[in-house]
């Protein structure tokens, strides 16, 4: 509750957080938009593919010409400007830095920068999370052996889904189910970056003034990112999957404590304890009042009368037997709220959520008939989408992790909704994450076959 008292200190004192930035893409420039307006933290650097992409983002959120600099890192911290360089190894590795903030958005990528940055002793906040999806629970112990605080990125939903979750467990009270909302439709599954505006409700001409990536955005509409963000809630969470994945239950704010009841109990709910995702449209696509697509919730239980009448006294909405109630916030911020991640662990060294264990996946799986010699091009594009599937029916199948389907090539035919396996695709074993996956997998792979007995 006091990190911003914690922050001021740091900047009386002459000692800011030093963060490095890797990607200034538009989770990294929002971000960008919010340093100015915190005490205690100096963003010494930034690495990006394209510096020049990084000025102009910069001068895109206002930032002035004169704050940056092409000069050495050592110049830049020396004059509390800002470095911009396309050397990410030189920035994780100078010692001035104390938290590396990750928001490349390459899964690959991510997962060396990671590793890296705790050779190099420094907190990293993951804002990939599709790298957390295929390796989390592997980095976060990782972070831990090398004595640095791994996190999932706070303004995301994965983190703030987590701080829900603690909400209700630090009350006291049971957590039936937890997760975000999304607009969904079962044919979106087969969506690619040249249909996602039609469906998303903007114009090919409205998403190039915003400067909006189709194929990010296609992967939050094809079920992937949903899929990819409840895999870290329930790994950082201990939440369990539904068997056969999201089913996206329809429903209204008031509503959640509703459908998510178990079944038996008039719910739409597989079992207490679960992950899932709230639509907000109905089956036949009409978009539902007081919704929740781009929120955040928990449901928790009351376990007894006494606790039932509070609810009910201080006009809590719950289902008709008052034993289920909802927290939620409706709206995520996403970069702009970063801050917290980075305050939390450099202050505090305490993570906005990270990886306990391996409790779900996300498998690509085909979104169309697929040829033997395709080129694989993951998340939002054209070739495969993410399904949520319980980590240990994944490990069964051998199912080729949504992070890892990447410019890989396909070795035979596919058919359309066929989740893939390894032996589908041929991947560069050299790679440090298809490494760190595998030792992983050989890692977590008995828990998570006791989890699912």
């Amino acid at each position: 509750m006091n990190l911003h008292s914690m922050l001021l200190r740091r900047q009386a004192d002459g000692k800011p957080v030093r963060v490095g930035l890797i990607g200034a893409g538009k989770f990294g420039a929002m971000y960008l938009a919010q340093v100015p307006n915190t005490p205690g933290v100096h963003l010494a650097g930034i690495a990006d593919l394209s510096p020049a992409a990084a000025r102009a983002n910069l001068d895109r959120v206002g930032w002035s010409t004169d704050s940056t600099s092409a000069a050495s890192l050592d110049a830049a911290l020396k004059a509390g400007n800002t470095h911009i360089t396309d050397d990410w190894r030189a920035l994780v590795a100078h010692p001035a830095i104390d938290v590396v903030v990750e928001a490349t958005g390459n899964p690959i990528a991510a997962v060396e920068h990671a590793l890296e940055a705790f050779r190099h002793g420094k907190h990293v906040v993951m804002v990939t999370v599709e790298a957390d999806a295929f390796c989390g629970p592997l980095l976060a112990r990782k972070a831990a052996e090398a004595g640095v605080v791994y996190s999932l990125a706070f303004g995301d939903q994965p983190a703030l889904i987590c701080d829900l979750v603690d909400w209700a467990r630090t009350c006291g009270f049971p957590v039936v189910a937890a997760g975000r909302g999304h607009k969904w439709r079962p044919f979106y599954a087969q969506s690619t970056p040249e249909t996602v505006w039609d469906h998303w409700g903007l114009t090919a001409e409205q998403a190039k003034l915003g400067g909006l990536n189709p194929k990010m955005f296609n992967s939050f509409l094809d079920g992937s990112k949903p899929a990819i963000e409840s895999t870290a809630v329930a790994n950082a969470t201990g939440l369990s999957v539904p068997s056969a994945g999201l089913a996206y239950p329809s429903a209204a704010v008031d509503d959640i404590p509703f459908v998510m009841r178990p079944r038996a109990e008039g719910g739409q709910l597989e079992a207490k304890g679960m992950v899932e995702v709230i639509n907000a449209l109905e089956a036949d696509g009409r978009v539902i009042p007081y919704e929740i697509r781009m929120g955040v919730w928990v449901c928790f239980e009351a376990e007894t009368d006494y606790i039932r009448r509070c609810l009910e006294e201080y006009k809590v909405r719950t289902d008709p037997s008052g034993r289920y109630a909802c927290l939620y916030k409706r709206w995520h911020m996403i970069g702009l709220e970063v801050g917290v991640s980075v305050a939390a662990v450099a202050l505090r060294r305490e993570p906005t959520g990270a990886a306990t264990c391996f409790n779900a996946d996300v498998v690509a799986t085909a979104k169309r008939d697929l040829a033997a010699g395709e080129i694989l091009d993951g998340e939002g594009g054209y070739t495969v989408y993410g399904h949520l599937f319980p980590a240990a029916k994944s490990l069964a199948i051998g199912g080729l992790p949504l992070g890892l389907a990447h410019n890989v090539k396909l070795l035979r035919p596919i058919k359309a909704g066929q989740p893939l396996t390894y032996a589908d695709v041929a991947l560069d074993g050299t790679l440090t994450a298809v490494r760190i996956r595998r030792e992983m997998e050989a890692m977590f792979k008995p828990a998570a076959a006791r989890a699912a007995e």
